[in-house]
């Protein structure tokens, strides 16, 4: 695969393009702004930058891959596209449309692919012309460090799919994993237990944020604790991805939202990306 096209210029969409120009391919990166595209390309530079701060490429690499970017508000640059990852917000409707736009404009043999993480492939797929050419491509938060990238079969996903999906991964250079298309996938399944206990215990008055986070890395060997990895992920994803979880298995006692991530979404206090979460960082 050579030209990429990603559709989203978020946390997500940004970092599947650093990763995948850092990789060699061409990418056309999408969103419906100017504003936000820009903000996409000043946080793959400064990710980079820290790639060239810890020694882990040079000033050449940088801008190559930086020279590698194509930034657009018009699917019809994803004409020549090979493979396209829709990376937009959790919202059916609106992977739909985008979805309708890019077979509209994209080659049959376009492999179309959604980084949903939690919503059904089968779903996002019901209204394609061609949906045996859609699978879901799960990349983890930040996609340039993570390595694991589940790859999600849906009803009507043919094999080839899978097959250049999980080969795409490979070139990227991550770990795919083949997952059925359920709700959660493999590691949301895993991990919303991780979350949604952490968030009892503190909503009992039992510990604080700090004391749980502590005790999980420090005693329980964890890299991060449940609130840090919140505020990292951003409070909102978080929530939206337990609540659309627990609504498609028809309100699963384990994947139950909690009172207190509603109450920090109303209020704006959304983790890393706006300065406070469970934790302030204002330095």
């Amino acid at each position: 695969m050579n030209n990429i096209g990603i559709v989203g210029a978020g946390t997500m969409g940004a970092g599947i393009a650093h990763v995948a120009t850092l990789a060699g391919c061409n990418v056309v990166l999408h969103d419906v702004s100017e504003v936000l595209l820009n903000d996409a390309i000043k946080r793959i530079d400064s990710d980079l930058q820290k790639g060239i701060e810890k020694q882990k490429l040079t000033p050449q690499q940088k801008s190559n891959t930086l020279n590698r970017i194509q930034t657009t508000t018009s699917f019809e640059n994803f004409s020549k596209c090979e493979f396209v990852v829709e990376a937009a917000i959790e919202k059916v409707d609106v992977k739909h449309q985008i979805f309708r736009h890019l077979e509209s404009v994209c080659s049959e043999q376009t492999i179309l692919a959604s980084n949903t993480s939690s919503l059904s492939i089968t779903v996002i797929a019901a209204n394609a012309k061609h949906p045996e050419r859609i699978a879901g491509m799960h990349f983890f938060n930040p996609p340039h460090l993570m390595k694991l990238v589940e790859v999600i079969r849906g009803n009507h996903t043919s094999e080839n799919t899978i097959e250049q999906t999980v080969q795409f991964a490979k070139q990227l250079g991550k770990t795919p994993v083949i997952a059925k298309d359920t709700p959660g996938f493999i590691v949301n399944r895993i991990a919303r237990p991780f979350y949604g206990e952490a968030l009892r215990i503190l909503g009992e008055g039992i510990t604080t944020v700090e004391e749980i986070d502590r005790i999980v890395t420090n005693e329980g060997g964890f890299k991060m604790g449940p609130f840090v990895l919140m505020d990292l992920i951003g409070i909102d994803v978080n929530f939206a991805v337990t609540q659309s979880m627990y609504e498609q298995t028809f309100g699963e006692p384990r994947y139950k939202p909690h009172i207190i991530q509603q109450t920090m979404v109303n209020a704006g206090k959304l983790g890393k990306k706006t300065k406070q979460g469970f934790y302030k960082y204002d330095k």
